[in-house]
């Protein structure tokens, strides 16, 4: 097993965010995970990453017990994560940005880094930007950024959080054809997405949270379909969700 989440609590003060969640991903999954606004997902992600220290519970990488790594350590164990704003270096070009992931994410140097970067950046249709200030991008380019610098680092299992969000249909679509090339490198790929419909058509497995805990997990039309997950949106949000689904799978 790839990665392993074991019995893990957060709280801020008396408030539980993450109550015993367990979660388990196997390498080269495809994984989505979605959850109504307050479920816990960009706070599972940090506990994952290593951006927020576990109150109790366990985290394994690759059956390596990470829980006290660092968000650094975990990056070079084999852990890439992007953030729901792109937050690029602005004063740096594409470029750069992806050589000083490659280098302080990865720990490379000279040409091994170089490589990375340009490896990256070729794979998320950023290459010929290269010499352009982050700064100057439009959003999708930030988001291929994002995901780029992410890519630099040479992670094993990477996490996507909302990375379609802003973006136009035919923006997302571009973004899906782009996370489907990472997956098909070998990368295991665990993303959080608001955009239900979009998720559902490309993971093979579908994660719902609620409340900090795993509600259910299964494929993306049995899990669209559940009863109790429908009702934890409190609508007919996912009354459209359950045909895409039922026809992407």
């Amino acid at each position: 097993m790839l990665l392993e989440v074991n019995g893990v609590h957060k709280a801020y003060g008396s408030t539980a965010v993450i109550r015993g969640l367990d979660l388990q991903v196997a390498e080269g999954e495809f994984v989505g995970v979605i959850g109504p606004n307050g479920a816990g997902k960009t706070t599972a992600f940090g506990l994952i990453a290593g951006h927020l220290r576990c109150d109790s519970g366990m985290v394994r990488l690759a059956g390596r017990d990470i829980t006290r790594l660092s968000a650094d350590q975990r990056c070079r164990a084999g852990i890439g994560r992007t953030f729901q704003i792109p937050q690029p270096f602005g004063g740096m070009t594409v470029y750069e940005n992806a050589l000083v992931a490659a280098t302080y994410g990865a720990g490379l140097r000279g040409t091994r880094a170089q490589e990375a970067a340009r490896d990256a950046l070729a794979l998320c249709g950023l290459l010929s930007l290269g010499d352009v200030p982050a700064a100057s991008l439009r959003l999708l380019q930030r988001k291929r950024l994002e995901v780029a610098r992410s890519l630099a680092t040479g992670p094993q299992l990477l996490l996507l959080d909302e990375v379609g969000g802003g973006l136009t249909d035919a923006e997302v679509h571009e973004l899906l054809d782009l996370v489907q090339a990472v997956h098909a490198r070998g990368i295991t790929v665990l993303w959080i997405e608001h955009l239900v419909h979009a998720l559902v058509s490309v993971v093979r497995r579908l994660v719902v949270l609620t409340e900090g805990r795993v509600l259910a997990d299964g494929l993306p039309k049995d899990v669209i379909a559940s009863r109790e997950v429908r009702e934890s949106y409190l609508g007919s949000e996912l009354d459209m969700e359950a045909e895409v689904a039922g026809a992407a799978h």
